[in-house]
C-alpha cells in the first residue's frame, strides 16, 4: 500500500491541512462500533488529516478524534442509501456494509458518486476500492484508498463515468475538521 507522503506528492495543496501532531483517532472504539477494522493506509491518512474536500468535488470522509461514533453513523447512512439501490437491483449485485463482502463508503462526490471498500475478506488490507458513478457505472480497482487517490490524481487510474473535468489539472484541497 502507498504511504500518505505519496498522496501529498500527488496533491501538494493538501499538505497545509496536515496535523502538527498525530490526530489520535480512537481506532478501538471505531472498530467496536463499526464491527471491523479499516485498512492501514486509510488509518495513516486519518492520523495526519481531517476530512478532505478535493476541488470542491470529492469528499474523503475522515473520523475526527472524539467523534468516531459520528463518523460510523455517517457510514451507516451511506450504507442505507446503497441498500435502497441494492433492493431495487441498481448495484449489479453489490451488497452494502455490513453484508458479507459488502461495500463500506469512505468518500463521495458532490455529483452522487460513491467510493467504497469491498469488504472481500476479514483482512482490510486486501479490500479493493469500488466506485459507483452517479450515472450507474461501477468500477473496481485492486488498490487501497491512498493508492487509488494517488493513481487518480497522477492520472494513472481512470474512473469510467466520472466527469471529464475530474481530476482537474491543479487540484485544490480543503481540510474540514468538524
Amino acid at each position: 500500500m502507498l504511504r500518505v507522503e505519496e498522496l501529498e506528492a500527488a496533491l501538494p495543496s493538501m499538505t497545509r491541512w496536515r496535523a502538527a501532531a498525530r490526530r489520535s483517532v480512537d481506532w478501538a472504539a471505531l472498530q467496536g462500533d463499526l464491527g471491523t477494522g479499516l485498512p492501514s493506509d486509510y488509518r495513516s491518512l486519518a492520523e495526519a488529516y481531517p476530512t478532505l474536500v478535493i476541488d470542491d468535488f470529492l469528499v474523503v470522509s475522515i473520523p475526527r478524534p472524539g467523534a468516531e461514533a459520528s463518523w460510523v453513523s455517517g457510514v451507516r447512512d451511506s450504507s442505507e442509501t446503497l441498500r435502497d439501490l441494492y433492493e431495487t437491483d441498481d448495484t449489479q449485485g453489490r451488497a452494502p456494509y455490513p453484508e458479507p463482502g459488502g461495500l463500506l463508503c469512505w468518500a463521495e462526490s458532490n455529483s452522487g458518486d460513491g467510493l467504497y471498500w469491498r469488504m472481500s475478506s476479514l483482512d482490510p488490507e486486501t479490500w479493493p476500492v469500488v466506485v459507483r458513478g452517479a450515472n450507474g457505472d461501477w468500477s473496481e480497482f485492486p488498490v487501497g484508498a491512498v493508492e487509488f487517490l494517488v493513481g487518480v490524481y497522477r492520472r494513472v487510474i481512470r474512473v469510467p463515468g466520472m466527469p471529464q473535468v475530474f481530476p482537474s489539472d491543479d487540484p485544490h484541497v480543503l481540510g474540514i475538521d468538524g
